[in-house]
């Protein structure tokens, strides 16, 4: 792959454009949440439980791409809101099963406009959005594919 001329120039780094196209997104996305009193970190846990209703720690962890260390105190402090509840397995104690409480599944209908605003503000068609999420999860899958085979460092 050739690299672009002058390839040290801040707009030709892919790293730069997608951190600021991230914050520019989270910002966005913080006053909404705060509608749901969801931080985005724990919006993006409830997504997982609205899709799943339950699931271990390391599931969603995997699914996110969060380590426990980072994902435990969030699920207790949103257990503490009875949003999900946290429960050893019965077959393998070293296992939390995560499960959605009736509180968190009734803050799905007030989380419904979220994704809807996100849309409308980047004012672009359905297949013009579907290829975003695609050339995404190329740059996801190509970076998570390099730190598995070791190529990351």
């Amino acid at each position: 792959m050739t690299v672009v001329n002058n390839s040290l120039l801040l707009e030709q780094q892919l790293c730069f454009r997608l951190y600021t196209a991230s914050r520019e997104i989270t910002k966005f996305y913080r006053p909404l949440l705060e509608k749901l009193n969801l931080t985005y970190p724990q919006y993006l846990v409830m997504l997982y439980l609205w899709e799943t209703n339950t699931g271990s720690v390391k599931d969603i962890g995997e699914r996110l791409h969060l380590d426990s260390g980072t994902l435990t105190p969030m699920l207790k402090r949103m257990e503490q809101r009875n949003l999900l509840t946290r429960e050893r397995s019965k077959t393998d104690e070293r296992t939390v099963i995560v499960k959605i409480t009736q509180e968190g599944t009734t803050l799905k209908e007030k989380a419904q406009e979220v994704p809807v605003k996100i849309f409308e503000k980047l004012n672009v068609g359905k297949e013009e959005y579907l290829q975003m999420l695609n050339l995404l999860d190329t740059v996801l899958e190509q970076f998570t594919k390099a730190d598995l085979e070791g190529k990351g460092e």
